[in-house]
């Protein structure tokens, strides 16, 4: 029990030897990225398919369609894509196959390039420069680095 005691009494005194008795102040400085690249991302929307009851109308909709499709590729460039895949088989012959994607983020700083139709289709070109998000980015969170750490 002694032994046991004193083995608890050494770790503590282990332990304790590490922390700081001393008040410190830290300094940062701002670090910035050698260079910024540039991703671009084109969306497609068939014009006639849209839902509309007249030519102007689905071509509006091909408009938002194919600006969200190019915002998907963005995203799907930036995040990433979720893929979730499976097959049941049953006495030894498959069932039910299945493979499911899904985008998720956020994407701020994105300019439309171009918007224009070709034949039946309508297209949106995207442009995210990574300068104009690391702009953003600055002004929200200030990323830091530690320059100088001074202890009294």
């Amino acid at each position: 029990m002694r032994a046991i005691s004193l083995s608890i009494t050494l770790g503590c005194l282990a332990l304790s030897g590490c922390s700081s008795v001393f008040d410190k102040h830290v300094e940062y400085k701002y670090v910035a990225p050698n260079n910024y690249p540039i991703i671009k991302a084109i969306g497609y929307a068939p014009i006639s398919l849209q839902k509309g009851v007249n030519s102007s109308q689905k071509q509006l909709m091909a408009i938002k369609a194919s600006k969200l499709e190019a915002y998907r590729e963005l995203t799907e460039q930036v995040y990433g894509q979720k893929i979730t895949a499976g097959t049941t088989v049953a006495g030894s012959i498959a069932q039910d196959d299945y493979l499911q994607s899904k985008v998720q983020g956020i994407i701020k700083g994105a300019q439309v390039i171009k918007t224009y139709a070709v034949d039946d289709t309508y297209v949106t070109e995207l442009e995210l420069n990574m300068k104009r998000v690391h702009d953003l980015y600055i002004g929200e969170v200030k990323p830091r680095e530690v320059k100088k750490v001074t202890y009294y």
